[in-house]
């Protein structure tokens, strides 16, 4: 189940967060706009917090991938790659980080833990709101079950009346409510107005009718359906304070769009007023936003502006502009950003991050060409290696699947896609620059950025490689302490433990690592080096979740004709349990422990085979 989750999180936490920032910066945007609208009709200003509601279903995704589409032709390398990575880090901040090493993301048990609370604390504020709803909405049609239609009397007529100046060729249906909740309009397709009996005793037929046709203005407006919305909104993301927010100001705008629309239609403000005063006075609020009423919104402030407003000013050519300008520009920039974040150059911009443009050092490719070195008598095998100088570095029998391996800090069990020959074909290069050498003239195991860089050049200019980034669950090994205890002994200065790596002026080097047939020597190194050692022995990520954060002097032996079988091969792992897995349980007091892990993964969108040169 925490796999399951984790993965779940992993693939989806980052567009969600994407997604929740954007919503709110949009309903930010929106707001700006109501200010700027707030001389004109409310209705302009209730569809803008309606836009701002709506936002938060529907995610940006569909015109990104519009706009990846309408960039299926570009070609993975260009002008654009920089200004596409950067886009990309603009509108998605929640996505995973562009690093040197593919690193596993995989999520402790304290988070899973957590994280499986703030799941549970969602679900049941969901179910709470939507309970709440649904047995208000229940109390509601159980009322209007019992209701009766009315077919005639002054009710009836001044209704008629007023769809003729509303909603001209629709009729609708009235029906009598034994209680006391406020006139409303109950239905969004086939609405129905209900009408609390008693209530016409009174009003007069003025005030009647301005009371019907601000109902029959909720119909043709829609408001039904638009609140129904919002209450799904408030329902999903009911613990962002500005989907709550943004619902009181639509039901605020709906109220005065409302009002604005009767005294346009020739009703007086006094005669308006009083008739909101009456049904407040002898009726009660309709408990959903989906029922619309006329009590809704600050009354007070409502009643002021009823009679105190000259006329609203309709929109202007510049307003008009200003909001056709908002549009367009909510709509054209995810496409733009799809268009700019195309795989391929989301892939190139990716794999420049760590290359020249970085450091500035410049590289010189001198010879590349298939690989000339005969096959050992020893299994048929051919030497791979990388050797370093300080001018620069050559390789033997490298495949591109190494090459990618070192360029971007990857496992065995991370490259996903490639084609069978990366995985057979060799390689041998030489290039020139400047390599940082540490004492005794072998790399450390860790982040070479001149190693890498001069990998991702030769990958790049060579191979034309592009890749882009995902997370997927991948079977990894977890080095845990055994229960007995760590045996790992603290690093020391000399040679107590006989494992000494020395320089070839026979001095012990402050800190490497060999590995070499059926053994591995480390001193003052940690157990993250010693896991990296680990996975490219194992072709699969190992990550270290030993908590030890010292450095330390070991040896460990195994039995190497076991742990040497490929990663396809039938019995491998319980083969290498039998040896190397035994090996770091009884000399180092390590075991490694197999789990399923949302990992980073680099999946191949294009190789080519490269030519000799």
């Amino acid at each position: 189940m925490w796999t399951n989750l984790s993965a779940l999180w992993v693939k989806f936490g980052p567009a969600l967060g994407n997604h929740l920032w954007q919503s709110t910066l949009f309903a930010a945007a929106a707001g700006l706009l109501t200010l700027a609208l707030r001389k004109n009709h409310a209705r302009a200003r209730y569809w803008l917090w309606l836009a701002a509601s709506a936002k938060f279903l529907v995610p940006f995704s569909p015109l990104i991938a519009l706009g990846s589409l309408l960039a299926w032709t570009r070609s993975a390398t260009g002008p654009s790659n920089e200004l596409s990575f950067a886009m990309e880090q603009v509108g998605q901040p929640f996505a995973e980080p562009v690093t040197p090493r593919a690193a596993a993301t995989a999520v402790s048990g304290s988070a899973m833990h957590l994280l499986a609370v703030l799941l549970a604390v969602w679900l049941f504020g969901t179910l709470v709101v939507l309970v709440v709803w649904c047995v208000r909405w229940w109390r509601i049609s159980a009322s209007i079950r019992t209701a009766v239609p009315m077919l005639d009397g002054r009710e009836v007529e001044a209704l008629r009346r007023a769809e003729k100046m509303t909603i001209p060729g629709r009729r609708i249906e009235m029906f009598s409510l034994h209680t006391s909740l406020e006139p409303g309009i109950f239905g969004i397709a086939r609405p129905v107005l209900v009408w609390p009996s008693g209530i016409s005793e009174r009003l007069e037929d003025a005030h009647m009718e301005a009371i019907l046709a601000h109902e029959l203005w909720h119909v043709r407006r829609q408001d039904n359906l638009a609140a129904t919305i919002h209450m799904l909104v408030e329902a999903i993301f009911w613990f962002h304070p500005l989907v709550w927010w943004v619902g009181r100001q639509m039901v605020v705008e709906r109220e005065r769009a409302c009002d604005e629309e009767v005294l346009e239609s020739g009703s007086k403000k006094q005669v308006y007023a009083e008739s909101i005063l009456k049904i407040c006075e002898f009726c009660v609020e309709s408990p959903l936003t989906c029922v619309s009423g006329v009590t809704g919104a600050d009354l007070k402030r409502r009643i002021a502006r009823i009679m105190s407003e000259q006329g609203t000013r309709r929109l202007d050519f510049r307003r008009k502009l200003l909001l056709g300008a908002a549009l367009l520009l909510a709509l054209a920039m995810p496409v733009v950003f799809g268009v700019m974040q195309t795989p391929q150059s989301r892939a190139a911009a990716r794999g420049q991050e760590v290359g020249a443009a970085s450091t500035g050092t410049p590289w010189e490719l001198t010879s590349f060409r298939p690989t000339t070195v005969p096959a050992e008598k020893s299994g048929g095998q051919k030497k791979v290696f990388i050797r370093f100088a300080p001018d620069g570095l050559s390789g033997v029998n490298l495949t591109a699947h190494m090459l990618i391996q070192q360029a971007y800090g990857v496992h065995d069990n991370q490259i996903i896609g490639a084609p069978d020959w990366v995985n057979t074909d060799g390689y041998d290069f030489e290039a020139k620059g400047k390599v940082t050498m540490p004492s005794g003239g072998k790399p450390l195991i860790g982040d070479d950025s001149a190693k890498m860089e001069m990998f991702q050049t030769l990958l790049g200019d060579k191979f034309k490689l592009a890749f882009h980034r995902e997370t997927r669950p991948l079977p990894v090994y977890e080095l845990v302490l055994d229960p007995g205890g760590s045996k790992l002994a603290d690093a020391k200065p000399g040679d107590p433990f006989g494992i000494a790596i020395r320089d070839p002026q026979g001095n012990k080097m402050p800190r490497a690592f060999r590995v070499q047939n059926g053994e591995m020597t480390g001193q003052a190194m940690q157990t993250s080096d010693l896991a990296e050692a680990l996975s490219q022995r194992l072709a699969t990520s190992v990550l270290d979740n030993t908590g030890l954060k010292g450095k330390y002097d070991f040896k460990l032996t195994w039995t190497p004709d076991r742990s040497g079988l490929p990663s396809d091969a039938p019995g491998w792992r319980e083969n290498v349990g039998a040896s190397l897995l035994d090996s770091l349980r009884e000399q180092l007091g390590l075991q490694l422990k197999e789990e399923m892990t949302p990992m980073e993964v680099l999946v191949i969108d294009h190789i080519e085979k490269p030519a000799a040169n």
